[in-house]
């Protein structure tokens, strides 16, 4: 038997160890799990865990992540199920933990991130390695030197309506770290907006995820014909929101970002 706390304060109970059958209901601690080693070990994941290309075409998919197929979950007889509070619903992970064992992520910050490599990295017998790469994740974010913008900024999430990020977000700590204002850190998670409400806030920078809403250049234009003195740039949204080992590759991009907006006409 081993046991560990979650991010919820929940004590998860293992009774098969080392792990032998795990799902991941979250793309970034599924690449995460790639990254570890866990090629044998991983048997089911979402339709959106698009990376590893290799485990996407592979893997059992079991649903999305909003809606997990129970069913095929309790056919693959996990020991193991790696969700997170945000990503995952919290009735289906109820239902879930009638199967099997559920670790459940509660991310706000890079230091939470943090913490959930480096569980994770003990919870699946992996702590070397998750301690490894927390580390040069640290090591890289604290070479960042961000210029202090301090542009009044909003990161577009979705359209129609129109959706930004809060103050409790991981996108917006890491639109902190590289020196970025966010006009709505006041408000809470995912709040919608208007392309008015932008003026009125006096946006001088608006930045287009890539995703969960796929924004395109055809967008840009739809928002300079309201803003049009607004530096408007896509951005990879990866790299905003995953929270796993694909922060080993954000420092080196949000630098080009940064380099992005002083060139910007």
């Amino acid at each position: 038997m081993f046991e560990m706390v979650d991010h919820l304060q929940r004590k998860v109970k293992l009774t098969n160890y080392p792990l032998k059958r795990i799902i991941s209901l979250v793309p970034s601690q599924t690449e995460l799990l790639h990254d570890l080693g866990l090629e044998g070990e991983v048997i089911g994941i979402t339709k959106f865990c698009v990376h590893p290309q290799s485990w996407f075409r592979n893997k059992t998919r079991i649903g999305g992540t909003k809606n997990v197929n129970i069913e095929k979950v309790k056919s693959l007889e996990p020991d193991l199920i790696i969700a997170n509070k945000e990503e995952n619903v919290k009735e289906q992970i109820e239902e879930l933990e009638k199967i099997a064992p559920v670790w459940v992520s509660d991310i706000y910050n890079l230091e939470d991130a943090i913490d959930m490599i480096e569980s994770i990295g003990v919870l699946i017998d992996r702590s070397q390695q998750s301690k490894q790469i927390s580390q040069n994740i640290q090591q890289q974010f604290q070479k960042l030197q961000a210029e202090n913008f301090q542009l009044p900024t909003a990161y577009l999430i979705w359209r129609n309506p129109y959706m930004t990020i809060g103050g409790d977000t991981f996108i917006n700590d890491m639109l902190k770290r590289c020196g970025l204002q966010n006009v709505f850190e006041k408000e809470q998670r995912y709040p919608e907006i208007t392309l008015q409400q932008l003026k009125e806030h006096s946006v001088q920078l608006i930045l287009l995820s890539s995703e969960p809403y796929p924004f395109k250049e055809k967008h840009v234009e739809e928002i300079k014909a309201v803003l049009p003195a607004a530096k408007i740039l896509m951005v990879d949204g990866e790299m905003f929101s995953w929270y796993g080992s694909r922060l080993l590759y954000v420092v080196q991009y949000f630098k080009e970002l940064i380099n992005k907006i002083n060139e910007y006409p």
